[in-house]
């Protein structure tokens, strides 16, 4: 992304792909690592029976949707004084991935829905790979090209659509990274 241009990256999301913050970091020293709210509610699920899981979502929201780190931190504790017994995976995970998921609470909520999240790019590969599924097999390697290039000429449609409050989030973000927007 450097070579063809791009000269700093203010928050990136990540899942939880091992290397890939170190990678960005080395590029772009002064990026903020945010992981990926959904990937972390996701992988606590996964620890999860069917009956629970509805209980736990709503104390997981009580997590990522606090208001400062403090309360946070005060919700990461009820939620393993209710789940540790249980599953004591849930909250282990989230506390070791705190330096991560911290500085979350710095931001704005407008920001926040920005960044808590990389759906967009996991979008684009279900999209892509429902596309690829549903055939047996492709006669050529041209097939396939044509095929995903139709499907990212459909897909690409719905990349001009706005994020939603994206124009207080980048206003939010001009204040905070002020200092690194160029002139």
């Amino acid at each position: 992304m450097q070579s063809r241009g791009l000269k700093d990256i203010f928050i990136a999301c990540v899942d939880g792909l091992k290397g890939f913050p170190d990678a960005i970091e080395s590029v772009f020293p002064a990026t903020q690592i945010q992981v990926c709210i959904v990937h972390m509610v996701r992988n606590s699920m996964q620890y999860v029976s069917w009956k629970d899981r509805k209980k736990l979502v709503t104390d997981l929201k009580c997590l990522y949707q606090a208001v400062t780190e403090e309360q946070a931190l005060d919700a990461l504790t009820a939620l393993e004084q209710k789940w540790d017994g249980r599953y004591p995976m849930i909250a282990k995970s989230w506390r070791n991935n705190w330096t991560r998921l911290s500085p979350f609470f710095v931001y704005p909520t407008e920001i926040r829905r920005a960044i808590y999240t990389t759906n967009a790019i996991e979008s684009l590969n279900n999209s892509l790979r429902k596309i690829t599924k549903n055939r047996g097999a492709f006669p050529n390697d041209e097939a396939a090209i044509k095929l995903l290039y139709m499907a990212l000429r459909n897909i690409m449609k719905k990349w001009t659509m706005p994020i939603r409050g994206w124009g207080t989030a980048i206003n939010q973000m001009s204040i905070i990274f002020e200092n690194r927007i160029p002139k």
